[in-house]
C-alpha cells in the first residue's frame, strides 16, 4: 500500500490499523532546537479521541502518546521523530458480522478489490483511527508556526446553519470548546446537538460542514502552478476520512456573482476591502485571511438493516454493530486544523533560505 507519506520536507509516514496493537509514525524534516509543549501535544489528541461526550463513538481510548526518538530534554534534535500510539479498548469481535460482508458505502468494496484482502476490523486502515497520526504531526507543525493561527469550527449539521459570518463569531478557543459539537454558537449549537441526538437515537448518521479560519500568514506562500496553495490544502482536506467537498473563499456561491462584484478592490496599503479571494490569489496568500469549508458526509456504518451484498455476490440484509460516531464533525476539528498545518509548514520550510525564515520558531 502506497501513500502513506504526507508533506515534502516537513514529512509524517503512519502505520498501523484501528483494531491493531497500536498507531505511530515518524516525523521527518522537523528543524532542530525547538522546544515542545507535550500539553499541547495531548491536548490536541484528547480533542480528537473517541468516548468524550454522548454524541460520539464510546470506543474509551485514553490516546496516550510516547515518542520514541527525535526529541531530548523535550527539544527536537534534528532526527527523525518516532512516536507510537497503543490501542487500548478495541472489540473486533463487533465486526465479525462483516469479515465477507462489504457495507454499503465503505471501504470494503473497494479495499478487497485493490488488495485480495482487507482488515475487516474497523475497516483497519481505513478507519477514522488513522487520523490520530496526523494529529500527532500537526499539533508539532502548530508549534513551529506559532504566529499563524489555525481555528476550526462546525459550521453546520445537515440542514441547520450558522448564519453569520466568523468576523461576527467568538472563535476564541473557550467559545469553541465549551459545547461537545465544538460549535460558536451557542443558540445553533444546541440545536446541531439535538439533531445528533434524534438521529442517532434513529440508528442513523449525519453529516456536515466544518469551516477553518488562517489569521496572520504572510505574502507569498504558495506555488503559481502546480502547487497552489489552495490545491495542496484541497489535497490536504480531501485525504481526511468521509470528506466530500472543499471550497475557499466564496466558493461555489462565487458563481453567481458578477466580476464586479467578485472583485476585491485594493486599499492602499494592499490589503482588499473584501476577501471573497479566501486570502488566495494566483495560488499565492496575499496576506488576507485565508478561509475554506470542508463538507463531511454521514458516516457509512449506520444501526439500521440495509441491503447489500457479500463477496459471493449474494445479496444479504446487514446491520452495523459496535461503536460508531453518529456525526465525525467535533472530532474532526483537529484532524482539519492539522493537516492545515502540515500544508503551511511545509511551504513555510520551502522558504525559509528566503525572506520567510523568521516565521519557522
Amino acid at each position: 500500500m502506497a501513500g502513506n507519506t504526507f508533506g515534502k520536507l516537513f514529512r509524517v509516514s503512519t502505520f498501523g490499523e484501528s483494531h491493531g496493537t497500536a498507531l505511530g509514525g515518524v516525523i521527518d524534516g522537523c528543524p532542530a532546537g525547538i522546544e515542545l509543549n507535550f500539553k499541547e501535544i495531548q491536548y490536541e489528541l484528547n480533542r480528537r479521541k473517541p468516548g468524550q461526550s454522548s454524541i460520539v463513538t464510546q470506543r474509551n481510548e485514553p490516546d496516550e502518546i510516547n515518542f520514541l526518538s527525535g526529541i531530548i530534554d523535550n527539544k527536537t534534535t534534528g532526527t527523525p521523530i518516532g512516536f507510537i500510539i497503543y490501542n487500548k479498548n478495541h472489540k473486533s469481535d463487533d465486526y465479525n458480522h462483516i469479515r465477507e460482508v462489504y457495507r454499503p458505502s465503505h471501504s470494503d468494496f473497494t479495499y478487497e478489490k485493490k488488495y485480495g484482502i482487507r482488515d475487516y476490523r474497523g475497516g483497519g486502515r481505513s478507519s477514522a483511527r488513522e487520523t490520530i497520526c496526523r494529529v500527532v504531526a500537526g499539533a508539532i507543525a502548530k508549534q513551529l508556526i506559532k504566529d499563524i493561527t489555525i481555528t476550526s469550527y462546525v459550521s453546520s449539521v445537515g440542514d441547520i446553519y450558522i448564519n453569520k459570518p466568523y468576523q461576527k463569531l467568538d472563535l476564541s478557543r473557550e467559545s469553541i470548546e465549551k459545547n461537545p459539537i465544538r460549535c460558536p454558537d451557542s443558540d445553533i449549537a444546541e440545536k446541531m446537538i439535538s439533531k445528533i441526538r434524534k438521529i442517532k437515537n434513529q440508528g442513523d448518521t449525519i453529516g456536515g460542514i466544518i469551516t477553518c479560519i488562517i489569521k496572520n500568514i504572510p505574502i507569498g506562500i504558495g506555488e503559481p502552478v502546480f502547487e497552489k496553495l489552495h490545491a495542496e490544502l484541497g489535497k490536504a482536506m480531501l485525504s481526511i476520512n468521509a470528506v466530500k467537498g472543499f471550497e475557499y473563499g466564496s466558493g461555489f456561491h462565487g458563481t453567481e456573482l458578477t466580476g464586479s462584484q467578485h472583485n476585491d478592490l485594493f486599499q492602499k496599503d494592499g490589503s482588499t476591502k473584501t476577501n471573497l479571494s479566501g486570502g488566495i490569489q494566483g495560488g499565492i496568500s496575499n496576506g488576507m485571511d485565508i478561509y475554506f469549508r470542508i463538507a463531511f458526509k454521514p458516516v457509512a456504518t449506520i444501526m439500521k438493516k440495509q441491503k447489500t451484498i457479500d463477496k459471493y455476490g449474494n445479496f444479504i440484509l446487514m446491520k452495523g454493530k459496535g461503536r460508531h460516531d453518529p456525526c465525525v464533525l467535533p472530532r474532526a476539528i483537529p484532524i482539519v486544523e492539522s493537516m492545515t498545518a502540515l500544508v503551511l509548514v511545509d511551504y513555510l520550510m520551502y522558504n525559509k533560505l528566503s525572506k520567510y525564515s523568521s516565521i519557522i520558531n
